[in-house]
């Protein structure tokens, strides 16, 4: 089986953990990284650009002027797009971005960037942030034990304010819950750091 480090707060090695192959020694499998970071961009973009048709710009009822006689080219509304203030030809409207990924391929891809991680030895676990308050300085100083600097994706078990509070004014670093683990946000990031129990979790709910 793979293994990993467990560290404590103050950067100490603790032991050597078991981990799953299935999930932390799984082959890399590009495509799969490739299509569900790209469907999950996708999803992430808002598709609410908007413009308006000739048929939508107010106005242009009139004919701007008489069919012949005037020596200037016949138009039958000032509405059209190739007037200024006309309306837009092929113009942007509100759609969807989504694209569909099948589940296995987003546990394929998944998989591939959690072993990605610890074959770049950028996979930190430790054994608890164990924060009693919110506080920056600290959480700080304990990044700076683990060796952990630049961009950073701090995962945990479950919501602890404590740890939201000491990480939200941090640039480039970002807490998320285990089971809400996503290829974007590890990929996004140079390190990824999660506690024992965030790794239990996430053992239990992407291995098999």
């Amino acid at each position: 089986m793979a293994k990993l480090t467990l560290y404590n707060r103050e950067g100490e090695k603790v032991k050597d953990i078991k981990v799953q192959d299935s999930i932390f020694a799984a082959p890399i499998k590009m495509g799969a990284l490739y299509q569900t970071a790209v469907a999950q961009a996708a999803r992430r973009r808002q598709g609410t650009a908007s413009s308006k048709g000739r048929s939508d710009v107010r106005g242009g009822g009139a004919k701007p002027w008489p069919q012949k006689g005037t020596g200037r080219a016949r138009h039958g509304s000032s509405r059209s797009p190739i007037w200024v203030g006309g309306g837009v030809t092929f113009g942007p409207h509100p759609r969807s971005f989504a694209k569909d990924v099948p589940k296995k391929m987003r546990r394929v891809a998944l998989k591939s960037a959690l072993s990605s991680k610890l074959n770049d030895g950028t996979l930190v676990v430790v054994e608890d942030f164990l924060l009693d308050k919110p506080q920056t300085k600290k959480m700080l100083e304990i990044m700076k034990n683990l060796k952990v600097n630049g961009a950073a994706l701090i995962v945990s078990a479950d919501v602890d304010i404590n740890l939201i509070k000491s990480v939200r004014n941090l640039p480039k670093v970002k807490t998320i819950l285990a089971r809400q683990l996503n290829v974007m946000d590890v990929l996004s990031h140079n390190y990824l750091v999660m506690n024992r129990a965030a790794l239990k979790q996430v053992e239990e709910v992407f291995g098999g």
